[in-house]
């Protein structure tokens, strides 16, 4: 059975629009959406009491928050095949454990707090640094009903950027876009002409690195996906500038993340580029785990 796409939803309004996109992603792959709010209400309120007193306030609003959220779904996708849950756990834990049986984990950019939509909600950072499944993080400025048809790769270190290559190209057959695979470049501040390795024109070599490992990362998922129109840039300056640059005008900006294992802090498990776009990205960004 196919993996269902999860949508974690808070009450807020950034996470209903996390679940309506997330029902389009659903339908897109013919998969199960599921709903799921994290509520601590039966740990301080007690089965007992639950029993006693019929449905508390707290378990009352997490079920109206939950189908609330599952009826914005259903309106925006009449497809989507939605089922719903309250988790009984911290929204951090809840959803890493929810991303244990998911293909894709979505959130909104940031929850109920008063913090503009520009920032990125601690939750997300949280869940996108250590979840074990692709995590798709929707920026609140993004509107759902514009759509490029195209998909931004930004291409790593091969071997270990496989998984989002593979997940990028999946991602671009079943929404019929092309998909822009972008590797960047820079010579560092300290060559010179007479370095070892260069001949000729010294920006020449590392452009042309950079062309060869777009070839050699995406040459097996480009024989899988032969349908996936494909077109590969090499962009001068920093992954976080032209990545950012490039998502405005994308449906889906997807990074790799480097998983370490060990480390518990967020910043090890995201790294620089995906922390940056995650912050700043003008669409969606899908942070795809990579082990070591």
């Amino acid at each position: 059975m196919e993996l269902p796409v999860v949508v974690g939803v808070d009450g807020s309004e950034p996470s209903f629009r996390a679940a309506e996109w997330a029902a389009d992603e659903a339908v897109l792959h013919g998969v199960q959406l599921r709903v799921v709010h994290a509520s601590l209400w039966e740990r301080y309120e007690g089965a007992a009491l639950a029993d006693d007193v019929g449905d508390p306030s707290e378990r009352a609003m997490a079920e109206h928050i939950v189908c609330a959220a599952a009826e914005r779904a259903r309106l925006r996708n009449p497809e989507a095949k939605i089922s719903t849950a309250v988790l009984p756990e911290d929204t951090v834990t809840a959803l890493l454990r929810a991303a244990r049986n998911a293909s894709v984990l979505v959130t909104g950019s940031r929850g109920r707090s008063g913090l503009t939509e520009l920032v990125l909600g601690s939750v997300s950072l949280a869940v996108a640094a250590h979840a074990d499944c692709p995590v798709i993080v929707l920026r609140g400025s993004h509107d759902p009903d514009t759509v490029h048809r195209r998909v931004v790769l930004g291409v790593g270190e091969p071997p270990r950027g496989m998984a989002a290559v593979r997940f990028a190209f999946e991602e671009a057959e079943v929404r019929g876009a092309e998909l822009i695979a972008v590797r960047t470049w820079r010579r560092p501040a300290h060559e010179t002409p007479n370095h070892p390795l260069m001949v000729g024109d010294p920006a020449h070599y590392h452009e042309t690195r950079a062309a060869e490992i777009l070839d050699e990362v995406l040459e097996e998922a480009e024989q899988d996906h032969p349908g996936v129109r494909l077109c590969r840039r090499t962009v001068e300056g920093t992954a976080r500038r032209v990545l950012r640059e490039a998502s405005a005008m994308a449906d889906l900006l997807v990074v790799g993340a480097l998983r370490h294992p060990g480390h518990g802090h967020f910043g090890l498990q995201l790294g620089r580029i995906a922390y940056s776009v995650l912050h700043h990205a003008a669409c969606p960004v899908a942070v795809v785990p990579q082990r070591a």
